[in-house]
């Protein structure tokens, strides 16, 4: 294992890849990781699958099966990711196993689609959990405010969520609050309380948003919102009311820091990763920057469980006049948009391949 990578899991820092093709599973591509890199988890959205798809003839024999089975659009697209899926979560199942559940997850999404429909989010995490029938894997829920009923339902009824979509301190704690409700009915109904979750903080997008800002604050706000939010968390998990739920044998939703990988070209690729070392969190990486930080990542320190100089960072920020609440509101509307846009363009993809399938077969 590189040593960079193994020195941010001895300071209890989880790293995750986020990507997934059936090529990496077919050829041993994502065992070898899991073996050199040192990566414990991974996670896919409806863009990752898209480009699985897209180009490539390693779906072709499935699809055809499954339209032989009158299988199309969404139902054909969640077995094929399914599959995918069930086999990543075996490989990763010996972490799973060995930290107790901490470690070892992958990731399947509902259907963006759905954001703002609490009811069927939950019917379908539901759906698609029963079918993966694998304890180590999450299902991804955006954290709307319409998502946050369903993050607390699919919680009470046991299944792992993923909660997606968060860019602010009080997304997160939005996210948080609807886990800790769900743990809580388990409790008064008598059911485990082990029922683990992540909450995801995109990192990068702040970045991108903010590309107006004076030079010396050029860059500063996706870091300084990441140590925010890691400020909230570490004081969440040392609190009264979490601290009951873990006598009962609950473990802490994690802070999963995603959209590490850099969108300006002039910053290093490591950029993020190197910023946000802090201990129990996870980060979730794709594979160009997961490959570059292990190869000359420079861990800049690691962040302190007070946040370090965040709160004066953003502080700065809003004297310029920025409005750092109606960017986050506008970064979670953008990406619930941005998330259902690639979808459409994955069942397009979906389809694209049933029609040649089919053709091919007559």
């Amino acid at each position: 294992m590189p040593a960079l990578t193994l020195a941010l899991h001895r300071l209890g820092q989880s790293l995750w890849i986020d990507t997934i093709t059936r090529a990496m599973l077919d050829d041993g591509s994502l065992a070898g990781m899991i073996e050199r890199l040192g990566i414990t988890g991974l996670t896919s959205n409806p863009s990752i699958f898209n480009q699985a798809l897209h180009g490539t003839a390693a779906y072709d024999d499935a699809v055809a099966e499954k339209v032989r089975r009158g299988l199309s659009g969404e139902s054909l697209f969640f077995e094929l990711a399914i599959e995918d899926l069930v086999r990543a979560a075996d490989l990763f199942r010996p972490i799973h196993d060995r930290t107790g559940g901490v470690d070892g997850w992958v990731s399947l999404e509902v259907s963006p689609t759905l954001a703002y429909d609490a009811r069927r989010t939950i019917d379908s995490a539901l759906d698609l959990h029963r079918r993966a029938a694998r304890p180590n894997l999450f299902i991804k829920i955006p954290g709307t405010a319409e998502g946050l009923p369903a993050i607390e339902e699919a919680t009470f009824a046991g299944v792992p969520v993923n909660v997606t979509l968060l860019f602010t301190c009080e997304h997160y704690l939005a996210a948080a609050e609807a886990w800790m409700r769900g743990i809580e009915r388990r409790i008064e109904a008598g059911l485990p309380a082990r029922v683990c979750s992540v909450a995801s903080l995109f990192i990068s997008r702040w970045d991108a948003a903010t590309a107006s800002l004076p030079r010396h604050l050029a860059n500063t706000v996706g870091i300084a919102v990441g140590r925010q939010c890691y400020r909230a968390y570490r004081d969440l998990i040392a609190s009264d009311r979490f601290q009951r739920l873990a006598n009962f044998g609950a473990l802490p939703q994690r802070l999963l820091f995603a959209s590490t990988g850099t969108k300006d070209p002039s910053l290093p690729a490591t950029f993020y990763v190197d910023a946000l070392a802090a201990p129990h969190t996870v980060n979730t990486l794709p594979e160009k920057t997961l490959l570059a930080f292990a190869d000359h990542g420079a861990v800049t320190g690691i962040v302190s469980a007070g946040g370090g100089n965040a709160e004066e960072t953003l502080a700065a920020v809003e004297r310029t006049g920025v409005d750092l609440d109606a960017i986050g509101a506008t970064l979670q509307r953008d990406g619930a948009a941005s998330f259902v846009k690639s979808w459409h363009d994955l069942l397009a993809v979906v389809e694209e391949k049933s029609r040649a399938t089919a053709g091919a077969g007559a």
